[in-house]
């Protein structure tokens, strides 16, 4: 799927929830799936503007003068279904710890222990920030139907922290049985 077509999946899809403003759609793009999905503020605006040109959003009257609401057309649910139905088209992984540990002889065991201590300490932070993200989202869209879909979400950063977690606790008792290579 092409980064055009991700982030008419984006847009699309949180229209799909609820009709909302552009400020109100980037906020709940940063905000809601930030936690799994980025999408560049530069690229919504546009995307916005050509779903309404394709007839997939329509512009209402928003809630305050001069302001507009947008709300997903169904064709715009048509389309939404269309893309989220395209094969998932995997990205190459881009991970500077991961760099990093890889050329580890270099770097030396000292600054690799801290590097693995910081991603531990990053991982058991989000895995904290996760869980009060899925009892915030249990409370406010209790009875909704989209809630089991954005709690599989959650779920999924809740699992990647933990592997993190557990990761790095492998990774250093292995870095504890490798000499220190000279270090200070």
């Amino acid at each position: 799927m092409a980064r055009r077509s991700q982030t008419e999946t984006a847009v699309l899809g949180a229209l799909s929830m609820q009709p909302m403003t552009a400020y109100a759609l980037r906020e709940a793009i940063r905000d809601v799936l930030g936690h799994f999905w980025s999408e560049s503020f530069g690229q919504i605006y546009p995307t916005l503007g050509a779903l309404e040109q394709q007839g997939h959003v329509e512009r209402r009257e928003g809630p305050r003068s001069g302001s507009s609401t947008f709300v997903i057309t169904d064709s715009g649910t048509a389309r939404l279904r269309e893309l989220l139905s395209e094969p998932i088209t995997a990205v190459p992984p881009r991970n500077g710890l991961l760099l990093r540990l890889f050329f580890g002889r270099t770097l030396g065991v000292r600054k690799c222990r801290e590097l693995l201590l910081e991603a531990k300490a990053d991982a058991e932070r989000s895995l904290a920030e996760y869980d009060a993200l899925a009892r915030t989202l249990s409370a406010e869209e209790e009875g909704s139907a989209d809630l089991p879909y954005v709690l599989t979400t959650v779920s999924a950063g809740r699992h990647g922290a933990e592997g993190v977690i557990a990761w790095a606790d492998e990774a250093l008792a292995l870095l504890e049985e490798t000499p220190a290579n000279g270090e200070s």
